[in-house]
């Protein structure tokens, strides 16, 4: 199997979670997920030169495409972008139903009031 064909399912997956996540109308912000994408891929493309150069990593000539940026394989770089699409997807889908429905405390403000807890040290 290439790395090609690996990168397919996982890009398949994400895929369908992004479609998900649009379809719900809890999309994430492309604009934002386009900036870190760029950010994401140029770091992706220092680091894994790096570790190539230094022999860190290796990968059989059979299996890889061919296409490189630097010394690191094309395929290489589909996980920064399923990460970049997959993780925001998942967010907006599993993440609260609406924005700012609270913090989970009762009044907002994280103080107990001063009768609870004089109660709690009578007791």
């Amino acid at each position: 199997m290439t790395y090609w064909s690996l990168n397919a399912f996982f890009l398949a997956a994400v895929a369908l979670v992004a479609l998900a996540a649009v379809l719900t109308r809890r999309a994430p912000r492309w604009r934002a997920l386009a900036l870190a994408g760029i950010v994401l891929l140029v770091t992706t493309a220092v680091f894994d030169n790096v570790m190539i150069g230094i022999g860190l990593v290796d990968y059989d000539p059979d299996l890889i495409s061919g296409a490189f940026v630097g010394i690191a394989p094309l395929e290489d770089f589909a996980y920064a972008i399923a990460a970049v699409v997959l993780l925001p997807s998942l967010w907006h889908l599993l993440g609260p139903s609406s924005r700012g429905s609270g913090t989970g405390r009762a009044s907002g403000t994280g103080r107990s009031s001063g009768a609870s807890h004089a109660r709690r040290a009578n007791a």
